[in-house]
């Protein structure tokens, strides 16, 4: 027989994240029908600490002994329509994976309950042996329960997995970064409880006392949110809800905005499908190989809400990281990404075409030589021809030698990162007057008989000009002036 320290140290390494384990471990806490869950964590003699408290329904002592032994769920057993778990592993396999004791604190309609884990101990002994915690025991703990409230306290201790004992102040920088790392992954995994919604009970989680506020990833409030129609497809004896979303273009939001949905991640890497399990997301930011992730569908993310009871069929792993669609929802979901991808191109596209089919002469050109596509300088800009023509044949020939070069080292990669990232900064850019006065002055020059009213129409056919209608009047005016 395995000997249970074995064992046991085979549990820590099923792959959760930090992250993942603490959501895990608020699942229970949602399933136990709390409305408010703290997360506290801090420092004891330079070993980090965390607690996750609820105010949920609590447990005796017997429902606390068979929730720390290890696969107390039998997966293939019906659960409630409300249950975030599956196998009866999350309290110990996402504790385990991240700290050598387990404490868990919990006051139902009795007096308080405690027991605990310490891997150190099991190793030692090699028994799968949890101990009993005291109420004198409980002072000495970093956090409790509050005294005659009921609810449960979920305590990690000897934090091991993120290596920060003794590293003095630079232990403590990385935990506070670690845990903006998990109020992050929260305000996502758990957004929809966070807000609140018909027929789901709001929940608030805070972190030392401030609370955390929902992440949307499909902007549903904002009135520039394209959202397609509620699709329900029938799978076994429950139903799949597919909705798709297309998010603004950066600019019918503010850049904060726009920088908030992008996520962690950026907008390439969350377009995609989003499941939920009970309203709980657990897979974002794929197409399951259905189609690929493109700059021009970064905007399309597709909400799947599945129930409880459907967890093999899916192929729903214990940490709810892993998900893959049965057949019949996976044809469905392929018309699905046909349409919303059409929809996601479309604020790229048409603003491209309202571009090049205006009558304003451009400074930039694309060109296309068979499969070859490039971007040159505009040599028959009629500023650029105005200066052409006043030049000598031999500097004529220079100049267009290097126009050419500008346009053939044009820094494509790092505009095209700029683009993606950051495009209100690019976008934000305001025009120089005091450029575009001038150039306004060499056409008037050339042109003498040009006035106030001629000269506003040639320069709203032209760039730079035409891509700030209401300066156009004040240049005309100022150039004419003279």
């Amino acid at each position: 027989m395995p000997r249970a320290s074995v064992m046991i140290e085979a549990m820590r390494d099923i792959g959760y994240s930090f992250e993942s384990a603490v959501a895990d471990i608020i699942d229970n806490s949602i399933a136990a029908g709390a409305r408010s869950v703290d997360l506290r964590f801090g420092w004891v003699a330079d070993l980090p600490w965390i607690a996750v408290i609820d105010d949920g329904c609590g447990m005796s002592r017997e429902e606390l002994l068979e929730a720390m032994r290890p696969g107390s769920k039998d997966p293939r057993h019906e659960r409630s329509a409300h249950d975030l778990g599956r196998f009866g592993l999350g309290l110990k396999t996402a504790s385990f994976s991240q700290c050598r004791e387990l404490t868990v604190l919990t006051r139902g309609s009795e007096e308080l309950n405690g027991m605990r884990w310490d891997l150190d101990r099991v190793s030692a002994t090699n028994r799968w042996e949890i101990t009993e915690v005291h109420p004198n025991e409980v002072s000495d703990m970093p956090y409790a329960l509050p005294p005659d409230e009921h609810g449960t306290l979920v305590l990690w201790r000897k934090i091991d997995r993120l290596e920060l004992a003794g590293m003095g102040e630079v232990g403590h920088e990385a935990f506070n970064e670690t845990m903006s790392g998990v109020r992050r992954h929260l305000s996502r995994i758990f957004h929809r409880f966070l807000a609140g919604e018909p027929g789901l009970k709001k929940v608030r989680i805070s972190v030392n006392g401030t609370d955390i506020e929902p992440y949307d990833p499909f902007a549903e409030l904002t009135i520039a949110t394209q959202k397609f129609p509620l699709e329900v497809v029938r799978f076994r004896d429950s139903e799949v809800k597919i909705q798709a979303f297309v998010l603004p273009h950066h600019s019918k939001v503010s850049a904060k905005e726009y920088e908030r949905l992008a996520g962690p991640e950026g907008y390439l890497r969350n377009q995609g499908f989003y499941i939920y399990r009970n309203r709980r997301l657990i897979i974002w930011g794929s197409w399951f190989r259905l189609a690929r992730q493109e700059e021009l569908t970064k905007l399309a993310r597709v909400r799947i809400d599945i129930p409880n009871n459907t967890d093999h069929h899916w192929g729903i792993d214990v940490r709810k990281a892993r998900a893959h669609p049965p057949l019949i929802v996976k044809n469905r979901l392929r018309q699905v990404i046909e349409q919303v991808r059409s929809g996601a191109k479309r604020p790229y596209t048409q603003r491209g075409r309202a571009v090049v089919e205006t009558d304003a002469s451009p400074v930039w050109v694309r060109k296309i030589h068979n499969d070859r596509i490039e971007y040159v300088i505009n040599d028959e800009h009629p500023l650029l021809n105005e200066l052409l023509n006043d030049l000598q044949v031999r500097d004529r020939l220079r100049l267009r030698q290097m126009i050419k070069m500008f346009g053939q080292t044009f820094p494509a990669a790092a505009f095209f990162s700029d683009y993606s990232n950051t495009p209100k900064q690019i976008d934000t850019e305001q025009p120089d007057m005091d450029v575009m006065l001038a150039l306004a002055k060499m056409l008037v020059q050339a042109n003498p008989d040009l006035d106030q009213a001629g000269l506003t129409t040639v320069l709203a056919t032209m760039e730079p000009f035409s891509r700030h209608p209401d300066q156009i009047g004040l240049i005309a005016r100022r150039a004419t002036a003279d």
